[in-house]
């Protein structure tokens, strides 16, 4: 579709009242005034609110969705599509840069044309994506869901998805295509930027906060890609998943039913995956018997771009777009996007032909109509003019304010992991002459993710400003005040080596070198991480170990920076850098956090989200594996991780002490199989700067009826405390934390030994408490308690040690 939106003449709004029109009598439910609308409905009707429309999408600037090219929608023009009602408008602010303010009349002007051409006024749902902020021009452009996981802080991410929120709404859109609640598996997946850790209940508690707050802000937050997309094989992306049932129900599920309910996400995507050969747009047992019949979800299920026509083209599970469209609505899903397609006339001639039956329809578009009228667009006097936009036409930087970059950086901050810093190189001593050298040194491109705006439809259109300010690791250290030269080396993918002897002169020079190195984001191969850009192994990209080693040889002390979408294997500097700092696309402010934490100015206090392996090529994997996953005797590769989940780094030193269980005297405790225990444990600032602990509580199960991972995560805390100062951290489990999927297939508590170890990280457990689960095996539900309740306390006297 290639048609522009047109700036029709103004309508006017819907009329107050709804006398005859009871779908828009506000003392109704939304559930009553939707099955009013559509008892007035004609077929074309119905069918037109279950599609969206991608205006100005075509393969002509190399496309933002998989085969975009192949699937751009009919031929129709704007005036025939929206004839009858229009389901959804698809990313008026995300397809190309348009300037905030006339965007946000253009789309009002848009809304009026859609509501005057249908029968009952209804306008357009609008979504946009927003997984590192609203992709839109001139947007704060927040740092990557793999940095919210390395922050340990749900309730950051929730103020930070609250004001993207605002920002959508304040500019006439309702919907946002976000979070990712998929649990890293394969750190060679492109797409594993857009995942927040490889474990599912850091996953689940990141992804429920950024939920509460997207939905804080009146946006309906989409989950996605339900489910099991980022288990494909090979880290390939798109391609089919092998994966058991018990595995699925235990890792790939979890997050998504902690974001309903504890969130309270109202719509839902489904994923491009295969399972055991059936797609997930196709899949009724997914999409409805587990998604609406077990787990109770009302909201819309919307369909991944193109993924109702995958059926036919891709999984080849449909002969046409007719049949796809059946497979698509009897197995759940709602609304077909971006563009019309086999939700068009496909689907009305299936209907007509008997072979898809009409209540399909029914059941999908009352979904579609209970949640326009939840979003207030039936209300009697509803006007779609933008609530954010002056009179005068200036926006006054209302996508990027001050309060939206304060969340940005303070974010960016806490995301900034120190892996290693054996001596006293970090932070830098005053007056320090620094090298700033690598790819990414002076790149401002290298703080974005892959859905950032500017990576993901901004680099398609060279001729608009990138439209932020965004400060390098280079400017950021030279604003901070230090001597800094700075040589480029290499590129990130291209292999001339012409620059590396320049890098390293400059670097022998000085006292210190950073050396950042890592990612490019991008789409569909145009990057080294991303969507499409997925990764033989877990080498740095291009020559930027040969820049590393360049720089090592020349004895002056590296500080290498990784700016990047994925850990990459960094066992080869183990030992050798002066001190390692990981960073994932921190963001528009990340070159600025990155300096404070090289400078002191802020202490280190992320932790990994997921663990950076030692060797490239031994087989990726995460640290929630079974014994047979970890090293043994039999095979001559060693998967242990170089630096493990959880694992992080600061500048000062903690003391913990007195790790108990409330109530016993140190032995084991008897722990009911229904009900909870508590575990606390005292933390001290010994040093002498403040700084933030992360506490975290893993559960190891050693014997069970199925194998079970060594240990996994089940509750964390950031403790922030001031030098000398202490707090007593307490968590309350429910038994249901440990729960499993059986040898029947269902979820159990299981009587027995178990251990629930606080930790430092999942490789640096402080103290192992002991308990037996007592009484008789019990199922839990879709009721089940999802995570600790957790507790800190200042402790005005020292603690002693009582493990």
């Amino acid at each position: 579709m290639t048609t522009e939106i047109t700036n029709g003449a103004a309508m006017p709004a819907v009329a107050s009242g709804a006398v005859g029109q009871p779908w828009r009598d506000p003392s109704r439910t939304s559930g009553e005034r939707a099955d009013a609308l559509i008892d007035e409905m004609t077929l074309e009707e119905k069918v037109g609110q279950l599609v969206g429309l991608w205006v100005g999408a075509d393969a002509s600037g190399g496309g933002v969705a998989p085969n975009q090219g192949d699937m751009t929608g009919d031929d129709l023009g704007w005036t025939e599509v929206i004839d009858g009602g229009l389901g959804q408008l698809t990313r008026p602010f995300g397809t190309a840069p348009v300037d905030p303010a006339a965007g946000a009349r253009s789309l009002a002007s848009s809304q009026r044309e859609i509501m005057a051409a249908n029968r009952f006024g209804i306008p357009a749902q609008v979504h946009e994506e927003c997984l590192a902020g609203f992709a839109a021009w001139r947007a704060t452009a927040y740092p990557i869901p793999l940095s919210w996981g390395a922050t340990f802080d749900p309730d950051l991410v929730a103020e930070m998805a609250t004001q993207i929120g605002a920002s959508m709404r304040a500019v006439g859109v309702h919907q946002g295509l976000a979070p990712v609640l998929d649990v890293t598996r394969d750190y060679r997946w492109g797409r594993t930027e857009e995942t927040i850790a490889e474990d599912p209940q850091l996953v689940g508690e990141i992804g429920a906060a950024y939920v509460r707050g997207l939905e804080s802000a009146g946006i309906v937050a989409t989950l996605k890609h339900f489910a099991g997309y980022s288990a494909s094989r090979a880290g390939r992306n798109l391609a089919p998943v092998s994966i058991g049932p018990r595995e699925f129900a235990d890792v790939i599920l979890p997050p998504f039913e902690v974001a309903l309910r504890e969130g309270g996400a109202r719509s839902v995507m489904h994923s491009y995956t295969e399972i055991d050969g059936v797609p997930s747009a196709a899949d009724g047992r997914l999409l409805t018997g587990l998604l609406r019949e077990e787990w109770g979800f009302e909201g819309t299920v919307v369909a991944d771009y193109f993924g109702v026509r995958f059926l036919e083209k891709l999984h080849r599970v449909a002969g046409g777009p007719g049949e796809a469209a059946g497979l698509a609505l009897r197995a759940g899903v709602d609304v077909e996007l971006p563009s019309v397609d086999a939700f068009g006339a496909p689907l009305l001639e299936a209907v007509r032909g008997g072979l898809v039956d009409v209540a399909l329809v029914d059941r999908a578009l009352h979904r579609v109509l209970r949640q326009k009228i939840d979003l207030g667009l039936l209300d009697p006097g509803y006007s779609p003019e933008p609530v954010g936009v002056r009179a005068d036409g200036v926006d006054g930087g209302i996508l990027d304010t001050a309060a939206s970059k304060e969340v940005a950086l303070r974010l960016a901050r806490e995301a900034v992991v120190l892996l290693s810093n054996p001596g006293t190189t970090l932070p830098f001593a005053p007056g320090a002459r620094v090298a700033v050298v690598g790819p990414l040194a002076d790149e401002e491109m290298a703080m974005l993710g892959c859905y950032s705006f500017p990576a993901h439809v901004g680099v398609q259109h060279p001729e608009h400003p990138i439209g932020l300010d965004i400060p390098t690791v280079r400017a950021a250290l030279t604003d901070a005040g230090l001597e800094v030269t700075h040589a480029r080396g290499c590129d990130v993918t291209d292999p001339d080596p012409s620059g590396l002897d320049e890098a390293a002169r400059v670097a022998a020079a000085a006292d210190v070198a950073v050396v950042a190195v890592g990612d490019r984001a991008g789409l569909f191969g145009r990057g080294t991480s991303g969507e499409g850009c997925d990764a033989e192994d877990l080498h740095l990209p291009g020559i930027q170990a040969d820049l590393v080693e360049a720089v090592l040889a020349t004895g002056t002390p590296v500080v290498l920076v990784l700016l990047s979408g994925r850990p990459y294997a960094l066992g080869a500097y183990a030992g050798r850098a002066a001190a390692i700092v990981q960073t994932f696309f921190p963001g528009q402010l990340g070159g600025r956090a990155i300096a404070e934490v090289l400078t002191g100015t802020v202490a280190p206090s992320g932790r990994l989200p997921v663990s950076v392996p030692r060797n490239p090529t031994g087989g990726p994997g995460t640290y929630l594996t079974a014994p047979l996953g970890g090293r043994s005797g039999v095979s001559n590769l060693d998967p242990t991780a170089l630096f493990g989940f959880g694992h992080g780094l600061t500048y000062t030193s903690f003391e913990w002490s007195a790790a108990r269980v409330a109530g016993t005297a140190g032995e084991s405790a008897d722990w009911d199989v229904a009900g909870e225990v508590t575990v606390e444990v005292t933390v001290r600032n010994t040093g002498d700067r403040a700084g933030t602990e992360v506490v975290q509580l893993y559960l190891h199960d050693p014997v069970a009826q199925v194998t079970r991972p060594v240990q996994r995560l089940i509750g964390f805390a950031r403790v922030p405390l001031e030098s000398g100062e202490a707090a007593l951290v307490r968590f309350t489990v429910p038994a249901d934390l440990t729960s499993f999927t059986g040898l029947t297939g269902r979820r159990i508590v299981e009587p027995g030994a178990v251990e629930l170890r606080l930790a430092r990280s999942s490789t640096d457990i402080e103290a192992a408490l002991p308990l037996r689960l007592t009484g008789t095996e019990r199922e839990t539900g879709p009721d089940r308690a999802l995570r600790c309740a957790v507790v800190i306390e200042a402790a005005h006297q020292p603690a002693e040690v009582t493990q």
